[in-house]
């Protein structure tokens, strides 16, 4: 991963990955929500290379605590539409609709240290796209709307993960995590 000290712009390429990640943005420290802390949001743009077959998610990416949550805002991927865990709604936020999913994790690696147990919120675009503007705290509060709340956010960083043994690159020309 190479980090360009503009916004949070960077390169990454992965061999042979069993999971790769690799984020830059902002981060908080656990004292405040979402709604505490103000609006959210982001620009991207990038090119990929490589990386279909396995699991992939290109977006936004953070955790928080109190209660614990892992959560993911998909905008692309790699290959297939990634379906990670059990539908739970849809929502519309920047024109798009996006599938909103939960998954629990057990006993898995945590922000906090060590392993936990946790549920994660995902939001996935309904159609890939390579650059544009995500309102981060749209998604926030209409995950509240179905139950889903977070906690005391931790951070909000833009993402690449890959893995399922795959090769791949990403070049994020623009990358900037804002909060107002």
């Amino acid at each position: 991963m190479t980090v360009f000290g503009v916004g949070a712009q960077f390169k990454a390429n992965w061999t042979s990955v069993g999971d790769f990640l690799a984020r830059v943005g902002l981060g908080f420290n656990s004292t405040q929500t979402p709604a505490q802390i103000g609006t959210l949001s982001a620009d991207f743009a990038e090119t990929k290379s490589g990386g279909s077959g396995g699991f992939s998610y290109i977006g936004i990416y953070g955790w928080s605590e109190n209660p614990l949550h892992e959560y993911y805002i998909v905008d692309d991927w790699f290959g297939s539409r990634p379906v990670p865990g059990t539908k739970v709604g849809t929502i519309t936020v920047d024109g798009a609709s996006y599938d909103v999913l939960t998954h629990t994790q057990t006993n898995q690696p945590a922000i906090t240290g060590g392993n936990a147990t946790f549920v994660q919120f995902w939001s996935v675009r309904q159609t890939a796209r390579t650059c544009g503007h995500i309102s981060i705290s749209d998604h926030f509060s209409q995950w509240a709307t179905l139950g889903l709340q977070l906690g005391n956010l931790e951070e909000a960083r833009i993402l690449v993960e890959a893995g399922g043994n795959v090769t791949g690159s990403i070049d994020f020309t623009t990358a900037t995590v804002v909060l107002n």
